[in-house]
């Protein structure tokens, strides 16, 4: 059955991420086609990358990337639930991605955003990066708007037309993993 991770792409203190991550796990319970699994980057803490050679050699050094992308080795697609912040992505979840090569490459992915404008400028940031690792997006994202579907910007309280996009997003992303599995060989990843 295919494997998605929903990634929590924040960590801070007080961070929307976890209600957004939560509500989208909520959504997917009723899927068939899949099963679906939070992966919150606060369980992976990940100093600033310090990994001498590069992710695309695979030969990771580091305990905490080894069990980072042993992690990340499970699935066959990822939504990257992502703040905006200065116009992009988090600095945690940019680090994440950076840390491994291998474990993303010929998988899909899409995205569930946040912020002022809905996140969405985050989401064009992370698209580009996951050109580059060889990850396969999906069109169809959800935007959260901090004015309209939070309540004084902390408390969540989604707007029901998410439902539809998420669904969507979904589809897509369930059918995009299954073409692809058989062109991600498994990662070995030495511990």
């Amino acid at each position: 059955m295919t494997k998605i991770a929903i990634i929590i792409g924040s960590t801070r203190p007080g961070r929307n991420g976890e209600a957004v991550a939560n509500w989208v796990l909520d959504q997917a319970a009723s899927r068939t086609d899949a099963t679906y699994e939070l992966v919150d980057l606060a369980d992976y803490p990940l100093p600033h990358l310090d990994e001498q050679l590069p992710a695309a050699y695979g030969q990771y050094a580091n305990d905490h990337t080894k069990k980072w992308a042993a992690k990340i080795a499970e699935f066959d697609g990822y939504i990257f639930v992502t703040p905006e912040y200065n116009h992009s992505t988090s600095g945690v979840l940019k680090n994440a991605i950076d840390y491994l090569g291998a474990e993303w490459n010929n998988k899909a992915a899409g995205f569930v955003s946040y912020g002022s404008l809905g996140g969405t400028r985050a989401v064009e940031h992370l698209r580009l990066i996951a050109a580059e690792l060889q990850i396969a997006t999906v069109r169809a994202q959800v935007a959260f708007s901090l004015f309209t579907d939070f309540e004084n910007f902390s408390a969540f309280a989604p707007g029901a037309q998410h439902g539809d996009s998420v669904t969507a997003l979904f589809d897509q992303l369930e059918s995009w993993s299954a073409v692809l599995a058989p062109l991600h060989a498994p990662v070995a990843v030495a511990s």
